[in-house]
Formats: C-alpha cells, structure tokens, sequence
C-alpha cells in the first residue's frame, strides 16, 4: 500500500516525496522499491508533529502531508491541496473537501465533516453532523472533510510547537489545534475521492475498487 501511495503523489507536482516514519521496517520496504525515507522519533502523538521534525532535514517552501493509508489518492488531489493555499498570504494551511451526498456518511462520526465560509475558509471540523439541518431541511450542502494538507513551513513549525487545544482534544481531531490558535485553513472543493484504510473493511473496500483502478 505504501509503494502505492508514493508512487501516485509522486506523479503531483511535488519536487521531492519523502516517507517519514518511525519503523525500521516501513523504512526498509520504501527504500527497497528506491523510495526516499526519513527515521522520526517514536514519540510523537500526531503526523503534523512527525512532519515538522521531517521537515528539519528538507529545503522547502511548502509541504503537503499525505497519509500512507490513502491507496486511492489522485496525484491532483496534492496539487489540489497547494493550490488552496493560493487564496491568501495569510493561509496557514491548505486542504480538500467533497460533497457528502449519502447520509449515512454525515452521521459516521468516522467521516470528518467542515464547515466552510463562503470564499471555503474552514470555520470549523467535527466528527458530528455539521452544520446541523434543525428543520430537516438543508440550504446547501454538507461537506467532508478530506485529509490531505499543504502547509506553509514557518506555520508547520509553529503549530507543531504549540501544545494539544481543548477541541482538539474533545474531537480528536489535530486540524483543531491550527483552528483554536488562529491559523486560517483554507479548503477547496475536490471532484475526487478517497478511502482512508483504518478497518479490515476498509481494505477490502479498497481493493474491490481497486480491482477497476490502474
């Protein structure tokens, strides 16, 4: 899954895809199919930590965290991701969302919703059904969030400085952290998507689909 999942972000416009871990043994598998990797440290309780420790080792403007449980990412999904951080001087960070259209995703608390300002600043990520329709009725659509980020370097370091925030916390949900001090996330709209493999179902989902996937 991995050699998948860098071997399509390396086809975004990225200079460099680097794989930052801290097993020996994912570390050993990127460098036998002549990947790039970097050992962290164990200890660290989120990926925006390990990255900004990756970081350290790397000359770059911009940096897009792309998690290695994503076999379905689209390479322009990543370019995606950059382009949001076009909107402003002061995005902090970039990243995705699609439009949820089954309700059962709205209510599985392990899809991340957001809610978005018209010009798609994220207003806030919850694990909940956001925003919440009191009447029944919507007047426009809920969103997924999609987990791909483009950070701005001097802001990956500043947030990951900063300690664990209180919703962060609560939602288990680390994008909070940027939100509750002040970082402007802008999202854009995506067409593609993807599945995040987090369960034994999830896998066998993806490779369903990727039975008609090249």
């Amino acid at each position: 899954m991995i050699e998948r999942v860098y071997r399509r972000a390396s086809q975004a416009g990225a200079s460099a895809v680097v794989v930052a871990t801290d097993d020996e043994r994912v570390r050993d598998v990127v460098e036998g199919f002549g990947g790039r990797a970097l050992m962290t440290s164990e200890r660290h309780q989120s990926g925006t930590d390990r990255l900004a420790e990756a970081i350290r080792f790397l000359e770059a403007d911009i940096i897009v965290n792309v998690q290695a449980d994503e076999p379905l990412i689209e390479p322009a999904m990543i370019d995606e991701a950059v382009a949001a951080l076009g909107a402003s001087a002061e995005v902090a960070i970039g990243t995705l969302r699609k439009a949820i259209d089954d309700n059962a995703d709205l209510a599985n608390p392990n899809v991340v919703k957001v809610a978005a300002a018209p010009d798609g600043r994220a207003l806030y990520f919850s694990r909940a059904p956001i925003p919440y329709a009191r009447d029944g009725r919507r007047t426009g659509p809920a969103w997924r969030h999609i987990g791909i980020y483009a950070y701005r370097r001097e802001a990956l370091l500043t947030l990951a400085a900063l300690p664990p925030a209180p919703l962060e916390q609560t939602e288990s949900l680390e994008q909070l952290r940027a939100l509750e001090h002040g970082f402007i996330i802008q999202t854009r709209e995506t067409t593609y998507d993807t599945i995040g493999v987090d369960t034994p179902e999830d896998l066998e989902r993806v490779r369903r689909l990727m039975s008609g996937v090249s």
